[in-house]
């Protein structure tokens, strides 16, 4: 029986104004029926373009195939090259014999459309059905991939729905011509663990169901080890390693995978500085010896136990969104996105803030900074009442408290170079700097970061999204704050790039001695970074401890669920 997909030396070029530039060389792996095989590898790997060449999804004008072929086999008939299908052939197996589940599924799907028309579009577009039986069979669908009240859903738009929802609708849309083959590229990616572990348990249960054959792309090392049977490393566009999951994690051959596996938070104690991929590509392949290495450089980032001074407290907060208005626009019902939260935070602490996606624990990080205004109680920072401060009083302030936000492109001017977003805020608060001054301040801060001072003159595009992520941590650092909130600032960032950022912040928290709320969905990373942690659950707080306490021995229910949702890898 041949493999249901076959790729063999497959060679992809994209050509420029300057020159023919190789993103995938040589890359030859099989997938069987009803197998799920992972690739995994940083950004820039190569494992995205591998997936769109197999849909012929990259753009034709630049994207050139010198040498390889991928063989498709879904009913056991004599294989098709798809590097030869006309268009026309091609619009027959993509949707219909192979379906793909994009990354931002916010981007993927079409906001003027409801969810239930795009979902009944695909099958109109592959099966010859009337348009009440696509109806009939998207709202099956739906049911299928456990959207709740699927009747009332088909009539929902995008925006109406959370993001774990609409990864289902995208899934749905997938799963809509019973696929032989389902491409996964990223799909549980800042999806927070009990949502992304919701996801994993419905595309196994499709897979078992159907059989289908799965390429999942990942560079979450806990979520192959949940899913896949088989892995393939890739790295600089060739595979480095493939073979089962089990093997790939108990035995690594390469560095390159060693230094994936060591990298993980969740296998480092705190204070312990998490090692670094290119380590092991400069032939350190020993992991135990790296590990001791890496242990000798323990730092004691924990602040004063003894006499802790507290830096903010918080009491009663609220902030309600009005969900329901009478005729005069008087609200009538509130959305509770946070209600009564007390807490204290601590001189040169790093507090973990961490929950659900809709728990409320961006939207307490923002009214904190007055982003968002409160609707009630009191937030006490150095002592002086922010609640009760004006907004033009707040500019002072606003050096001393500084934010980094999740999406770091969505952050940065496009039309504005880095060296002159970084120095902006001098421009604000420091009136008496020179162009020079703010200029040496910006390169000084991009040096720090680990960005060369020459990358002044870059455009944000420019630069891979680790790379942006030091560049607003660059320009969160240029007034020195005391205070940070960084919001989900690692979450969809490769674990060896994660890791980069994670050591930066040590380093930097070290150095200017700065107090952070850190604000994330990965418990294992909140573990690893912060001294305590608390724990959101519908605009409360559910539980707080110290971090260690709090990960090994959850006392809510909630906690542990969260925690019980964590791929655990091997």
């Amino acid at each position: 029986m041949a493999p249901l997909l076959q790729v063999n030396n497959l060679q992809v070029d994209f050509i420029t104004e300057i020159e023919a530039v190789i993103a995938v060389r040589d890359v030859s792996f099989e997938v069987q029926r009803g197998e799920t095989v992972a690739i995994v590898g940083e950004s820039g790997s190569g494992k995205s373009v591998t997936a769109l060449s197999i849909l012929q999804l990259l753009p034709n004008h630049s994207a050139r195939y010198p040498k390889g072929e991928i063989l498709f086999s879904p009913d056991n008939s004599p294989p098709v090259n798809i590097l030869t299908q006309s268009k026309g052939q091609l619009r027959a197996i993509r949707g219909n014999r192979i379906a793909m589940i994009f990354q931002e599924p916010m981007t993927s799907l079409n906001p003027v459309y409801t969810c239930g028309d795009q979902v009944q579009e695909a099958i109109r577009l592959h099966r010859r059905v009337s348009r009440k039986e696509a109806k009939e069979q998207t709202i099956a669908l739906f049911d299928q991939v456990k959207l709740p009240h699927p009747a009332q859903m088909f009539h929902r738009y995008p925006h109406q729905i959370s993001g774990g929802q609409k990864q289902r609708v995208m899934i749905a849309i997938a799963m809509s011509c019973d696929p032989a083959l389902l491409i996964c590229d990223e799909p549980t990616t800042a999806l927070d663990v009990t949502v992304q572990n919701t996801i994993l348990l419905l595309i196994k249960e499709l897979q078992q169901k159907k059989q289908m054959g799965v390429i999942f792309i990942t560079h979450d090392l806990g979520v192959v080890a949940e899913i896949a049977d088989r892995a393939i490393v890739m790295y600089k566009g060739a595979i480095v390693e493939q073979g089962p999951v089990k093997d790939i994690f108990k035995n690594p051959q390469h560095p390159y995978t060693k230094g994936l596996l060591a990298c993980r938070p969740v296998l480092h104690r705190k204070g312990e500085r998490l090692p670094v991929v290119s380590d092991f590509m400069e032939m350190r392949s020993d992991v135990r010896s790296r590990k001791s290495e890496v242990q000798r450089h323990i730092v004691n980032l924990k602040p004063e136990t003894l006499h802790p001074t507290s830096l903010m407290q918080v009491q009663n907060l609220k902030v309600w969104f009005p969900a329901k208005r009478s005729l005069s626009g008087k609200p009538l019902e509130y959305i509770k996105a946070v209600d009564e939260v007390s807490f204290e935070v601590y001189k040169g602490e790093t507090l973990g803030l961490v929950g659900e996606s809709g728990c409320g624990k961006t939207t307490l990080g923002r009214a904190l900074l007055r982003l968002i205004e409160p609707t009630g109680g009191s937030i006490v920072y150095n002592g002086i009442d922010l609640t009760a401060k004006k907004r033009d009083a707040l500019k002072e302030l606003r050096k001393d408290i500084q934010v980094i936000f999740q999406d770091p492109y969505s952050s940065l001017n496009p039309r504005l170079m880095i060296g002159p977003a970084i120095a902006e805020p001098l421009k604000v608060h420091h009136a008496d700097f020179t162009r020079l001054q703010r200029k040496e301040k910006a390169m000084e801060l991009l040096e720090k970061v680990n960005l060369d001072g020459s990358h002044y003159y870059r455009y944000p595009h420019e630069f891979s999204g680790g790379q942006r992520q030091r560049i607003v941590i660059a320009r969160a650092l240029v007034l020195q704050p005391s205070f940070l909130v960084c919001d989900e600032s690692v979450s969809a960032l490769d674990v060896s790039v994660q890791g980069q950022v994670l050591n930066l912040l040590n380093d930097l928290k070290k150095e200017f001695g700065f107090t952070v709320i850190f604000i994330s969905h990965d418990l294992s990373v909140v573990r690893y970074i912060s001294d305590r942690i608390l724990v959101m659950n519908k605009g409360r707080i559910e539980e707080s401890g110290e971090a260690e306490e709090v990960y090994s021995h959850p006392r809510s229910a909630y906690t542990q669920q969260l925690i019980a949702a964590i791929p655990k890898g091997m």
